[in-house]
């Protein structure tokens, strides 16, 4: 070969090497391919040891039995009942007609009966199931039937609507298999788990899929805190187990969301834990209570208070008697930290509250007026809320007509205290109404002056807005909370003509 010929060939070869060095990049690199000293965490060190699991037969086979099939039915009395006033329903449709009285005035009274499904699992030997508490509200009778086609009477040991657990029993005749129950505080977003119920009727139907979200808030009660998951969740799975990869149950499945597919929620096992004594020897769950309300703070009233972050639980009211009040806390203290927890939110201060034991005494880590102080507070128990019927009773600004309280309406409102403007009307797109502010409520503060008066009310609004908003502590019913309104721009819009009847 001459040398010319070989200098071309090498020169090829070069050429071939160089475009090969450019391309490499662009290939991936194997997962044992070290990495040059860039610091960052190689895929193999955040993948776990198994990866995607091959099959979920032995887990399914082995933790079948101990899932249930839960019928109920609930007996419905029909037929041409007497409605206040002495009418039946058919006095509405066809008036005195004599006709229609002679065939249906005296129709006995029907009872039907309605049936349902859900599911459950074992949690002890002996006979105790869990499932949620909608699966048996209110049923004459339960029905619970194993995977060996045995099925038994069951009687409800406990329940509780706020968390939608219910605990119940059956005699069983043998020695029953049982889950066991995970840690839910130890799951992670994206880790596998699978489901195990009877969905539409189908017994012991499995479903996989993995956590896609922690603590979730679905407006189900004061204690949301779901799991979502998208494994296959469907009417019928109801109170049956969602199972870790480990074979422990890490949730009891609850809700759907019926407008998505891949969407369902379950009530963390640890939830039903801390529960589960109280439902076994009373019957239904004692939780601890500040006699307080309170809101999480926004960023227009983190603004308004002058705060430097947002984060801790801002009370609205202090009930009198309750031990919020014996410990000296007033509305506008933000709670930062209590029993040595910290608080972040409403949502945080909630769960730890009720977890307190009734009588135990705490510390409460609160700010006032930008000044930490710590109260001591004894833990008294939750009580539900009451609903008060409130009566339509005039100044008129911010968008809503206000009248001052008389002894009157605070004796119609059932209220023990005189004191403050209830509002009459409320202009629709005005500041009020875009602030969610209801006829009926009562503003008891204005930018922290408390409002006694029409007068006191007039001369606050007098004073101007701070920073373009005003801060209201306003009562609604049996609770108060914070609400901010912005200055309106311009003048304001005139009145409706047509009176606004109160909500």
């Amino acid at each position: 070969m001459t040398l010319k010929r070989r200098k071309k060939v090498f020169s090829v070869i070069l050429m071939f090497i160089m475009m090969a060095g450019v391309m490499m990049p662009a290939f991936p690199c194997p997962a044992w391919a070290p990495l040059s000293g860039s610091g960052e965490a190689h895929a193999r060190d955040v993948l776990p040891d198994s990866a995607a699991p091959v099959s979920f037969a032995d887990l399914a086979e082995k933790l079948g039995p101990a899932v249930v099939n839960i019928s109920t039915t609930k007996v419905i009395k029909t037929g041409a009942r007497r409605l206040p006033g002495g009418e039946t329903p058919f006095d509405r449709f066809f008036g005195s007609d004599e006709f229609f009285r002679r065939f249906f005035d005296d129709l006995p009274e029907r009872e039907l009966k309605q049936r349902s499904l859900g599911s459950g699992f074992i949690i002890s030997s002996d006979g105790y199931i869990f499932t949620n508490n909608h699966v048996v509200e209110k049923a004459d009778k339960i029905r619970v039937k194993l995977s060996s086609g045995k099925e038994y009477d069951a009687e409800v040991k406990g329940r509780d609507s706020n968390t939608d657990i219910a605990l119940i029993k059956i005699k069983a005749d043998r020695v029953l298999p049982v889950v066991t129950l995970g840690n839910s505080d130890k799951l992670r977003v994206g880790e596998w788990v699978f489901a195990i119920g009877n969905p539409f009727g189908l017994d012991h139907t499995v479903t996989a899929g993995i956590i896609s979200a922690k603590g979730r808030v679905i407006g189900a009660g004061p204690y949301d805190n779901f799991l979502q998951t998208d494994a296959s969740i469907n009417p019928g799975n109801s109170g049956g187990p969602l199972f870790n990869m480990a074979g422990e149950v890490v949730g009891i499945n609850t809700a759907i969301v019926a407008q998505g597919q891949g969407i369902g929620f379950a009530i963390p096992i640890n939830m039903a834990r801390e529960i589960l004594e109280d439902l076994k020897t009373s019957g239904r769950v004692t939780r601890g209570w500040l006699g307080i309300t309170v809101q999480d703070i926004t960023e227009e009233i983190s603004a308004n208070l002058k705060l430097k972050n947002s984060q801790g639980a801002l009370v609205s009211q202090v009930l009198e008697g309750e031990p919020g009040d014996k410990a000296g806390m007033k509305a506008g203290d933000i709670i930062i930290g209590i029993d040595g927890k910290p608080v972040t939110s409403t949502k945080d201060l909630l769960k730890i509250v009720a977890a307190l034991k009734v009588g135990k005494k705490v510390q409460v880590r609160t700010l006032r007026d930008g000044r930490e102080m710590t109260l001591s507070a004894v833990i008294g128990e939750r009580k539900d809320a009451r609903e008060i019927a409130a009566k339509e009773p005039v100044h008129q600004q911010l968008g809503m007509t206000v009248q001052e309280v008389t002894p009157e309406i605070a004796r119609n409102l059932g209220r023990k205290v005189q004191g403050g403007v209830i509002i009459t009307r409320i202009r629709p797109g005005s500041a009020a109404d875009d602030a969610g502010l209801k006829i009926q409520d009562i503003i008891l503060q204005i930018n922290r002056a408390r409002i006694r008066t029409l007068k006191d009310y007039q001369n606050a609004l007098s004073r101007g807005p701070e920073n373009n908003t005003w801060l209201l502590l306003v009562q609604r019913g049996d609770s108060s909370f914070f609400v901010t309104l912005e200055k309106e721009n311009g003048n304001p819009k005139p009145e409706q003509e047509e009176e606004q009847e109160p909500g």
